[in-house]
C-alpha cells in the first residue's frame, strides 16, 4: 500500500547515513585521507572510532572471519551464581521489553560487566540465524571477541550507545543495528548492560531511550534487594515524583533513592542520588556526611510519609526528600499516626541538635545549617517554657 512505502526524505537521509559511515570506514579502516576540499568524515560516534582504533591496534582486520563461541562451561557455571543478583532484577524487565518491541525484528539481550551473555528475552519463531548466534546464554559479545559493538562500547564508555550495521568493526557483524545501556548497581559500579539488537532492520534509534529506562529499572531492581532499614527518596524542591507504593517497582527514575542501615550507613543509591549527593562509586558513605541533618531526624521524617520534608546539604543547598521505612521486607504506606510531627517540629529539633553537636556555639550551628544566627536564636527562644 502506497502509505507504507517510507518516503523519498526519509531515503534520501538512510542514503546519506550509509555514506557517512561507508566514508568513515575508508578513512579510519582503510588510511584512505580526505580529498582537497573535503573535511574528514563525521556524523558517527567518536567512541566508535576509538573502537575500530583500539581493533586495529590489536592486529585484527575488518575482514576477518567471525564466531560467536560461547565461555568455557565452568566458568558460564561461576558467572550464572555470581549474576544471580543481576538476572533476576532483569526477568521483569525483559518481559516488559519483549511486549514493547513485539511489532519490530529487535530483541533483548542481558550481558555481565564482561560482555557475556547472561540472559535474554524470547526470540521470535522465525527469528534469522544470525539472531541465533549471538542470543546465546554463555557467548562472549566484548570487544576483544567480536570488535565492536554496541555492548563493548557501552561498558567501555558507560553511556547510552547506538551502533547500525558497518558502525561494527568487522563485516560479518555489520548485519545487525543495536543500542546498548549500561546498568549500574547499587554500589555505582557498571554490573552489566542491556542491548537491543535487531538483523537487517531500519535503524530505530528512538531505541536508545528504552534500552536506557530499561537498564535503569534493572539497576533500580538491584537498589531494592537491599535490606534497607530506611528508604529516602530525593529531588531538587518542586522536582520529587509521586509516593513509591508497594506494588511499584521504585520511584521515578528522575528521583533519586537512598538506603540506609539503622545506623544510618548508606548501603546502595541510584544513578540519580549519586548525581545529587557527593557519593562516589564503590566507597561507603554515612548519612551525616552527606545531610546536615542527624540520623535521628532522618527516621522521625518517616513517620510523615508520604508527606515530603526538606534536607539541607552542607553545601547550603536543600533537597525535598520523601522517608519511610520497609515492613518484613516489603515498602508500606503509612497507617494512621498518633500526631506526627510537623515540619516545623522536625525543623525546630534540628536547629536544637545543631546547637548541641556546637556545644553550644550558635554562630558554628548556624553555619552548618546555612541559616542565620536570628533563625537559631528564635528557635532557641520559642522552645524555652514560658512563665
Amino acid at each position: 500500500m502506497a502509505f507504507l512505502q517510507p518516503r523519498p526524505q526519509a531515503q534520501a537521509l538512510v542514503r546519506e547515513r550509509a555514506d557517512a559511515i561507508a566514508l568513515a570506514r575508508r578513512h579510519w579502516l582503510a588510511g584512505e585521507p580526505a580529498r582537497p576540499g573535503q573535511h574528514a568524515p563525521a556524523g558517527i560516534d567518536s567512541a566508535i572510532t576509538r573502537s575500530w582504533q583500539r581493533c586495529l591496534e590489536q592486529g585484527r582486520r575488518p575482514g576477518q572471519r567471525i564466531v560467536f563461541d560461547p565461555v568455557p562451561q565452568p566458568r558460564q557455571r561461576a558467572a550464572a551464581e555470581r549474576q544471580r543478583p543481576l538476572r533476576e532484577a532483569s526477568e521483569p524487565v525483559l518481559a516488559q521489553l519483549a511486549r514493547a518491541i513485539a511489532g519490530t525484528r529487535y530483541f533483548a539481550m542481558l550481558t555481565d560487566a564482561q560482555g557475556v551473555v547472561i540472559a535474554t528475552a524470547a526470540l521470535a519463531a522465525d527469528a534469522p540465524r544470525a539472531a541465533l548466534d549471538i542470543a546465546r546464554v554463555g557467548v562472549d559479545l566484548s570487544e576483544a571477541a567480536v570488535g565492536t559493538t554496541a555492548i563493548g562500547l557501552a561498558l567501555a564508555e558507560h553511556r547510552t550507545v547506538w551502533l547500525h550495521r558497518a558502525e561494527h568493526f568487522f563485516d560479518d557483524t555489520s548485519l545487525y543495528t543495536c543500542a546498548g545501556a549500561p546498568i549500574f548497581d547499587a554500589d555505582g559500579r557498571c554490573a552489566g548492560m542491556l542491548d537491543l539488537t535487531g538483523v537487517d532492520v531500519a535503524e530505530r534509534p528512538e531505541l536508545q531511550h528504552l534500552a536506557q529506562q530499561a537498564a535503569g529499572a534493572i539497576g533500580q531492581g538491584l537498589l531494592r534487594s537491599l535490606p534497607a532499614a530506611l528508604w529516602l527518596q530525593i529531588n531538587w524542591p518542586g522536582g520529587l515524583g509521586p509516593p513509591w507504593a508497594d506494588d511499584e517497582s521504585g520511584p521515578p527514575s528522575r528521583d533519586g533513592l537512598l538506603a540506609l542501615d539503622a545506623d544510618g550507613q548508606v548501603l546502595g543509591a541510584n544513578a540519580t542520588a549519586r548525581q545529587l549527593l557527593p557519593l562516589r562509586a564503590g566507597a561507603g558513605s554515612h548519612a551525616s556526611e552527606l545531610l546536615a541533618v542527624p540520623v535521628g531526624l532522618l527516621f522521625d521524617a518517616a513517620a510523615r510519609h508520604p508527606q515530603p520534608v526538606e534536607l539541607p546539604l552542607w553545601s547550603g543547598l536543600r533537597l525535598q526528600a520523601r522517608a519511610w521505612r520497609p515492613e518484613h521486607g516489603r515498602l508500606r504506606m503509612p497507617a494512621a499516626q498518633p500526631a506526627p510531627p510537623r515540619l516545623r517540629e522536625l525543623q525546630g529539633r534540628l536547629i536544637e541538635q545543631a546547637v548541641r553537636d556546637a556545644h553550644g556555639n550558635v554562630a558554628e550551628a548556624a553555619r552548618a545549617l546555612g541559616v542565620s544566627r536570628a533563625t537559631v536564636y528564635r528557635q532557641l527562644g520559642a522552645a524555652r517554657p514560658r512563665r
